[in-house]
């Protein structure tokens, strides 16, 4: 279902966590689902994988994590500050240790000259950490190739968080 380089990523991801006793979440916007998917492919998972949220709309992004309407309506809901939100939020309402949140726009419609398509913004949190973000414009020419790097992205955080 993944490519070998994501499943690589995510069997690495579950086995540092594992090594560490933590246990993850994610917050996913344009890929629905697809960074704890690609997580739970992977036999053992549920030793480190504790919950996903998918929050697609603004609403669900408020309802379930907390963001604020407010900075959504400021910032939009693909930005820097939405997606840090969105990890604390993650992490608020989860026993998880690290959570990755992603937040863009995969395409191949709903881009704007400030906002191309393919532009993603990431965040991890850690407990008792800073925030990490990454904002990237992924160069896919389709949906499927803007989430594929997206995920490979998020994967590579939550290492780095570990």
């Amino acid at each position: 279902m993944f490519s070998i380089e994501i499943e690589t990523l995510a069997r690495l991801l579950i086995d540092e966590a594992r090594s560490r006793s933590l246990r993850l979440a994610t917050a996913e916007s344009c890929t629905g689902g697809l960074v704890a998917g690609a997580i739970c492919a992977i036999p053992g998972a549920s030793d480190v994988f504790e919950r996903g949220f998918v929050t697609y709309t603004n609403r669900a992004k408020q309802e379930m994590l907390g963001v604020p309407g407010d900075m959504i309506a400021d910032h939009g809901a693909v930005s820097e500050p939405v997606a840090r939100a969105m990890a604390e939020g993650a992490l608020a309402n989860s026993n998880a240790h690290i959570a990755v949140a992603i937040t863009g726009i995969a395409g191949p419609g709903g881009g704007t000259p400030m906002k191309p398509v393919g532009t993603v913004h990431l965040a991890v949190a850690r407990a008792n950490r800073s925030v990490m973000h990454r904002h990237e414009v992924f160069d896919g020419e389709t949906r499927p190739e803007v989430q594929a790097a997206a995920i490979a992205v998020a994967l590579t955080m939550m290492r780095e968080a570990v």
